[in-house]
């Protein structure tokens, strides 16, 4: 089992790499077929009465001050500003449904959702959700990258109280559910880790046995090629990029 999750990892590690290293390509001007379309995407579209943008805002409690996370050997990571400069109406190259998406998802940090559940956002591709529990923080979903939730980790202990992680539980099987696992969990400590049956074989399978072609499909699905801005990528609406750091892999000790 050991060597099989090691294999994940690499493959894992050369995917994160093969997503956060994509050839440039030139941009280019909207084509009078791209404006048309933008046309009616527009019009199609409820007025943006700004609820969207408040929903995503309430319940902000801070973010953190260094906008760049990067690696042990300072690589950039992840720049939690990057999209910072989404504002506005959508320029003529940017789907407006897309654009005014984006925006909300560039709201980066930690959030309030309830009493005892908080949430941390923009650190990475995916939220972190973190639950006060009896004897600790629980926490669901600990990010892409060890460095990003790292981060993310700290940012919850410095505002709302130090306390150890007493659970982790893994959505699925998708890295961005489990990724940051390593970052969470203190050496030495043995919280349970909680996931779906099966979620390491399908890791597996996913991520080593059909890896070449997952990472290929990521790579041209999401026109990682292009680079950020209003003629290149402007997120892919479920999230707003991949990040480039390290990808860890815990086995749970409780399946359900």
């Amino acid at each position: 089992m050991k060597s099989i999750l090691v294999a994940s990892l690499v493959s894992l590690l050369a995917l994160g790499s093969a997503l956060a290293a994509p050839t440039p390509m030139a941009a280019k001007p909207a084509s009078p077929a791209t404006l048309a379309a933008q046309a009616q995407q527009r019009a199609s579209m409820p007025p943006d009465d700004g609820r969207d943008e408040a929903f995503a805002r309430r319940g902000f409690i801070a973010t953190p001050k260094d906008p760049v996370i990067r690696a042990a050997d300072g690589h950039t990571v992840w720049n939690i500003a990057n999209l910072d400069w989404i504002k506005g109406d959508a320029p003529p190259t940017v789907n407006p449904s897309l654009w005014r998406h984006t925006k909300t998802l560039a709201l980066h940090g930690l959030f309030k959702v309830t009493d005892g559940v908080w949430q941390v956002r923009g650190l990475d591709t995916a939220n972190m959700l973190i639950v006060r529990g009896d004897t600790g923080w629980i926490i669901i979903d600990p990010l892409f990258n060890i460095e990003a939730a790292a981060v993310a980790l700290k940012m919850v202990n410095d505002n709302l109280g130090e306390r150890p992680v007493s659970a982790l539980i893994f959505g699925h099987s998708h890295a961005d559910h489990f990724g940051g696992g390593r970052a969470v969990v203190t050496p030495g400590t043995n919280p349970p880790i909680i996931a779906p049956e099966y979620l390491v074989k399908e890791v597996i399978g996913e991520s080593v046995i059909a890896g070449n072609a997952m990472s290929r499909r990521v790579a041209l699905q999401t026109g990682l090629s292009l680079k950020t801005g209003p003629q290149g990528f402007v997120g892919i609406g479920l999230v707003t990029g991949f990040p480039n750091g390290t990808i860890s892999l815990i086995p749970p000790t409780d399946n359900i």
